[in-house]
């Protein structure tokens, strides 16, 4: 394919001038032999109805599942619809394709792009808009390598080889440079007419479809891939990202540090691709969760929703102080809950089991699992289990500053957690409870209860690790007040609607995309430092609804940082908090000696 490509991009090189015998001598026999030339308007026009057709099936797909399509008018918008599909194509190339040269490349460049997007969509059920296209974006080696396989391989070259070997094969009629452009103005302005005809003519199906199937306009292909490029691409233009902006530079540390004998030992466990419902402790049928369920020392929320479904969407989201809705229309970068941490003078670690922090720790001590090679966890060449992450842990901390180990430590453990397609790479052999499971990325191909055993596993997995980050804590216990919260960054679909993975559109994505775990658990010690009985929290979280708007909020309230930037009703803890600080006030009155 790649070949295909190079012979469609225009050559620079004059060809060796033959004798003019020879020519003579062959010219009948080349023009025979040779395909006629095609107007590039024509190329364009074919091309547009070969994507707008074969590479979009993930889209008739849907549009055939609608309601009323066998009628006569349901026809009538089936047609029009692929028109205007046709129509946005040929518009899309002639925009690109100004000059000539530019027909062939642009052209098979767009078809490769369709490929690809098809191919994603018909595997996993995806959409593709702009969240979508920035996960590709900082998709790592090892994601990347999860992904591919020799079915998307043979089904690209089913939809991109044909055309691109009959745009290599076929000649475009010489046109010159302004008479190309006038032809190319032309057909622009066509296509734009008959988009607009077909749309008005069935205008009244069109807009109810779209109000109530908003999913379809993200699988037109490949203008969602070209729109969403575009998208990512004038961010610069929406917002400063060059300058980054201050979050609560008036941090300081509350009285609880006030003469404290230890400091506070905080571990937030940002967990990969959880699905709430699917953890036991929260009512899960199976128990996937059998080390946290047999605790009486944690506090789950139920009812936990994220502020994105993709990680590149729900870290830096979750981490800011802005919440979703804030987050989505910003104008410009803002530090993070680490940089605030920090201004208050406590000492912060990031230790990384994903594809990086997406900008949220660049300020403060990272570590890589990559670095780490431990042949009991980590499979040569591959990812590591997530319980590395606590090898060598107390060292690392010991690293950072002194002073600041002093007031407090926060450590962040980002998990690989149950991140997909190969979910049978998350979990030891010991934690596959739930077998037979898909041990392929291609989860179409596998039996949808074998995709669930898979994933259900990897929680089994996330069981074990967080059960020995509470050991590991617990273990600390004489010389820090300890606490952990786990809160994954968003869900995952397993089949359900024929949807895989993450990602989709926050506003269309399914509930399972949304719905994550949050587990808190805090020592005794870090109870009464924090007067927050875990009691309390297991009544108080156990149905109320939250979402990452809370987590900056929460992480602060918790280790007691003081600044402008704290919301105390967004902080889940805080209402247990003042509880506590509430009855022991009663406690004190009733005991005082009347006057």
């Amino acid at each position: 394919m790649l070949l295909t490509l190079r012979r469609l991009l225009p050559s620079h090189r004059s060809p060796p001038a033959a004798p003019a015998a020879r020519a003579t001598s062959h010219s009948n026999t080349r023009t025979a032999d040779a395909p006629a030339a095609r107007h590039p308007g024509w190329v364009m026009v074919l091309v547009s109805i070969w994507m707008a057709t074969v590479s979009n099936l993930p889209l008739w797909r849907e549009v055939a599942a609608l309601p009323g399509h066998g009628s006569l008018r349901g026809w009538g918008f089936v047609l029009a619809f692929g028109v205007i599909v046709v129509a946005g194509n040929t518009a899309l190339l002639c925009t690109l394709a100004w000059r000539r040269a530019w027909v062939k490349p642009v052209a098979g460049l767009m078809v490769v792009v369709a490929a690809l997007g098809a191919c994603f969509m018909l595997a996993y059920g995806i959409a593709i808009d702009a969240s979508m296209l920035v996960n590709v974006l900082q998709t790592d080696v090892h994601e990347a390598g999860d992904l591919l396989g020799w079915r998307m391989v043979f089904t690209v070259l089913a939809l991109a080889g044909p055309p691109l070997l009959w745009l290599q094969r076929t000649p475009l009629k010489r046109l010159g440079s302004l008479r190309h452009a006038a032809h190319n103005a032309a057909l622009l302005g066509v296509a734009l007419v008959v988009a607009v005809l077909c749309l008005l003519l069935v205008f009244q199906d069109f807009a109810s479809t779209m109000r109530n199937q908003p999913r379809l306009r993200y699988l037109i292909n490949p203008l969602n891939s070209v729109y969403a490029l575009g998208h990512v691409a004038t961010q610069p233009l929406r917002m400063n990202t060059r300058t980054l902006l201050p979050v609560g530079r008036d941090a300081h540390l509350g009285a609880s540090y006030a003469g404290q004998a230890d400091a506070p030992l905080l571990v937030l466990v940002l967990g990969e691709t959880g699905r709430s419902g699917n953890f036991g402790v929260n009512g899960y049928t199976r128990n996937t969760t059998p080390l946290l369920s047999a605790r009486s020392d944690l506090a789950s929320a139920r009812n936990a929703w994220s502020c994105g479904t993709s990680t590149a969407a729900s870290v830096p989201c979750m981490f800011s102080h802005l919440g979703r809705t804030g987050y989505e229309a910003r104008a410009a970068n803002f530090e993070t809950l680490i940089d605030v941490l920090q201004h208050a003078g406590l000492a912060v670690l990031w230790v990384d089991n994903q594809s990086g922090c997406k900008g949220v720790c660049d300020r403060a001590g990272q570590i890589s699992t990559t670095d780490l090679k431990d042949p009991a966890l980590c499979a040569p060449g591959a990812e590591c289990l997530d319980r590395v992450m606590l090898q060598d842990l107390d060292a690392r901390i010991a690293a950072l500053p002194a002073q600041q180990r002093q007031r407090g430590t926060v450590v962040v453990l980002h998990q690989m957690g149950s991140h997909g397609p190969a979910y049978s790479k998350r979990s030891a052999p010991e934690h596959k409870h739930f077998v037979p499971e898909c041990t392929s990325t291609a989860l179409q191909d596998c039996d949808r209860q074998q995709v669930v055993n898979a994933y259900d596993n990897s929680i089994v997995e996330t069981d074990a690790f967080l059960d020995e980050v509470i050991r590991w804590l617990a273990a600390r216990g004489g010389r820090a007040n300890t606490a952990m919260v786990y809160v994954a960054d968003h869900g995952e679909s397993l089949g359900e609607n024929n949807l895989y993975l993450h990602g989709l559109p926050y506003s269309i994505a399914p509930d399972v995309q949304k719905h994550v775990p949050w587990i808190t658990w805090l020592s005794p010690a870090m109870q009464a430092r924090q007067h927050t009985a875990i009691r309390c929290l297991q009544n108080d979280l156990s149905e109320r609804r939250i979402t990452h708007d809370s987590y900056f909020h929460s992480v602060l309230g918790l280790m007691d940082v003081q600044t402008g930037a704290y919301r105390p009703e967004l902080d889940v803890y805080a209402g247990c908090r003042a509880a506590s600080t509430s009855k022991s006030a009663s406690t004190l009155a009733s005991a005082a000696p009347l006057p």
